[in-house]
């Protein structure tokens, strides 16, 4: 069962409804059940993977908060070993009876929490179902965000009572994930992997409208998922932390990583770029940090160098970036730039996309040899892709196209919106009840109609999944 199939739609209300009719000291009891039960319908052969997980977390944290000195350090190092083990058997052999859905996402809160516990930032929880339901709550379970153990033990110990608005607002994200996954991300993605298929057939102008559409395909369906995540906590009360803020309206690949995961970026600089040295031993150091963290997000993806050499371009973009900033402020002095203007921020924005369009390449493509053939090629002329149609030729025929574009200038729309601090989930609340629900309306049409069903859709299709 998927947050986008129809039986989630359907149960997620029955849910809630027995959530909040229950007694609230014993919520997190069905929260639990509901989290272990979603999980079994979702992946039962990862189950034990999760379980494995969760027993170790809780009885490590218990040992750690015990023990001293070295007999503490050891726990810590035993635990978090195991888990780091059995990820990178699965990934990186291949081993099938160790592979979970989104075991990547609740290994690393099982470890953040170790390391919170270890540090005597948090106490360890005593409860297990408490400190297994952080780990495995329903929402994020499978592609995050990448939640902190003290944000989250606190909400399920102190239940919200049932609010409209929450319901509401958390209804209106679920909604605008939807459409980014449905009717965005789902579209883009026939095009890609019918390119991808055979990309010395559509050279040139298909490698880069291919290029282009994987950044949104990316986006939205990694975006829309936590859209959705983040507005069913909301629903039942609680407040996950925001992952994506407008990625790619970012000025600078050190603003992109600000915007994009967030969750998994500050993990990163919280337990292993500043426990390096951050920056505070000096320039050389900082930049190692950097690189080091980066590949490191690469591996966590996935496998295959192709990741790592993802991970390591967005390394080298941000440590040139901090090399390169004394020659871009000199030729701003001398050429008089006015840093501030729109053409100036908008020509980052552009140069930022374009970047982190060339790294996608090696994130998308499965081997090195394609990936570069992609960049060598992505340029070259190739006009009878367009004007013959032969775009309309891979999945998606003129009205999907149109369809498809319109979409996205709605959702650049709504970035630059969001990037100017305009709320527009806010905005529509504020509207009377009859323009209020025509939009909700229109809203869930389009979803129903436009949105990629039928026979052969994949309901399991999220990218994130996988990792």
């Amino acid at each position: 069962m998927q947050l986008i199939s129809v039986q989630f739609i359907i149960l997620l209300p029955i849910m809630a409804l027995i959530y909040f009719l229950i007694p609230a000291k014993i919520r997190y009891i069905w929260l639990f059940l509901m989290s272990w039960g979603f999980y079994l319908s979702l992946d039962l052969r990862g189950f034990p993977v999760l379980l494995f997980t969760s027993v170790s977390t809780y009885v490590g944290g218990r040992l750690i908060e015990k023990l001293e000195g070295g007999k503490k350090k050891a726990v810590l190092s035993v635990v978090v070993i195991a888990n780091l083990v059995i990820l990178a058997l699965s990934k990186y052999t291949g081993l099938t009876f160790l592979a979970a859905a989104g075991m990547s996402f609740f290994m690393f809160m099982a470890i953040g929490y170790l390391v919170d516990v270890y540090r005597g930032d948090l106490y360890a929880e005593k409860n297990f179902l408490l400190l297994s339901l952080f780990i495995s709550f329903f929402p994020q379970v499978t592609s995050g965000p990448i939640e902190r153990a003290g944000h989250m033990l606190r909400q399920f110990k102190n239940p919200q009572k049932f609010s409209y608005d929450r319901m509401r607002d958390g209804l209106l994200q679920m909604i605008w994930g939807y459409f980014m996954k449905m009717v965005i991300a789902d579209r883009c993605a026939i095009l890609v992997s019918a390119i991808d298929a055979d990309p010395v057939k559509y050279a040139g102008t298909a490698t880069l409208i291919a290029s282009i559409l994987y950044t949104f395909q990316i986006y939205c369906d990694f975006s829309g998922y936590s859209n959705i995540a983040i507005g069913c906590a909301r629903i039942l009360g609680f407040d996950l932390m925001k992952n994506f803020d407008a990625p790619y309206m970012a000025s600078s690949i050190q603003e992109f990583w600000r915007r994009w995961h967030i969750s998994l970026s500050s993990w990163f600089r919280d337990y292993v770029y500043i426990p390096l040295g951050g920056n505070r031993k000096g320039t050389a150091r900082k930049y190692i940090n950097i690189l080091i963290v980066f590949i490191l997000s690469g591996l966590w993806h996935g496998a295959t160098y192709t990741f790592a050499i993802w991970g390591l371009l967005h390394g080298l973009y941000q440590v040139a970036g901090h090399m390169l900033k004394p020659v871009k402020e000199r030729l701003c002095t001398v050429f008089k730039v006015e840093t501030g203007s729109f053409s100036h921020r908008l020509l980052k924005i552009v140069t930022t996309f374009i970047l982190v369009d060339i790294a996608w390449i090696f994130f998308r493509v499965k081997d090195f040899s394609s990936a570069i053939y992609m960049v060598l090629h992505i340029l070259k002329p190739a006009p009878w892709f367009i004007s013959k149609g032969t775009i309309y030729e891979l999945g998606l025929d003129r009205p999907n196209v149109l369809l498809l574009l319109i979409s996205i200038c709605i959702l650049i729309g709504v970035d630059i919106a969001n990037r100017l601090d305009i709320k527009i989930s806010e905005r529509i609340t504020r509207q009377g009840i009859w323009l209020r629900w025509l939009i909700y309306i229109v809203a869930v049409t389009v979803i129903v109609t436009c949105g990629i069903w039928g026979p052969g859709y994949d309901a399991a299709g999220f990218i994130y999944q996988n990792f």
